[in-house]
């Protein structure tokens, strides 16, 4: 495991741990953020930890050109019950992200330095959002790291049933759009899985990363 100085340097991704983490320490500069994004690196920490910086063995991810909506989910977004924007309210998401409880979770990595970093990249065109709204108020949403041709999902949250959901198809109906090569999920859970990512080896991932 590689502890990080102030040098702006990452080691090579396939020297993580068997559980994917790469590097210990440093900080959240915008500079070093960017840099662990674009070599296939992300910050995953607890608040009473140092800085874990990741690269898993495996990663997961959609494919915007593949995806397909499932019936039920394409059913409610077509009900019009929720109003959904990007790059609204950035600080409210992540907030939120930050705030909302979560079953069988005792705590939030989202730490108010990572809520700063982000906000930041936001400001500078590198990180978005989208909003899901009902009766003008906020009731899900999801942010990410942008790198152009991969958006490296952060986080998501859900006031209500089916907000993140939705949020989720709107990114990327985006990506799509806008010829993006994949979104990045970054690890295994079962609610992703759900929604339709899947793994693919950190090899291949890094590939498409690279191919820009």
């Amino acid at each position: 495991m590689y502890f990080l100085t102030k040098e702006l340097y990452f080691p090579p991704v396939d020297e993580a741990s068997y559980e994917g983490i790469l590097a210990v320490g440093g900080d959240l500069s915008i500079d070093r953020l960017l840099l662990a994004y674009d070599s296939g690196i992300f910050p995953w920490y607890d608040a009473d930890e140092p800085i874990l910086w990741w690269a898993p063995p495996y990663r997961m991810v959609v494919n915007p050109n593949d995806y397909k909506v499932a019936k039920s989910l394409r059913n409610i977004i077509n009900r019009n019950i929720f109003q959904i924007t990007m790059n609204q309210d950035f600080l409210a998401v992540i907030t939120s992200c930050q705030q909302v409880e979560r079953k069988g979770q005792d705590g939030t990595w989202i730490t108010a330095a990572i809520i700063e970093a982000y906000t930041e990249l936001h400001r500078m065109g590198k990180a978005q959002s989208v909003e899901v709204w009902q009766n003008g108020e906020l009731v899900g949403g999801l942010y990410g790291t942008d790198l152009g041709h991969v958006f490296c999902g952060e986080s998501m949250f859900s006031k209500v049933p089916n907000a993140s959901k939705v949020a989720f198809v709107k990114l990327i109906e985006y990506l799509k759009l806008n010829n993006y090569k994949l979104l990045d999920c970054q690890v295994h859970n079962d609610h992703l899985e759900k929604l339709g990512a899947f793994e693919i080896s950190r090899d291949l991932f890094m590939q498409i990363l690279k191919s820009k």
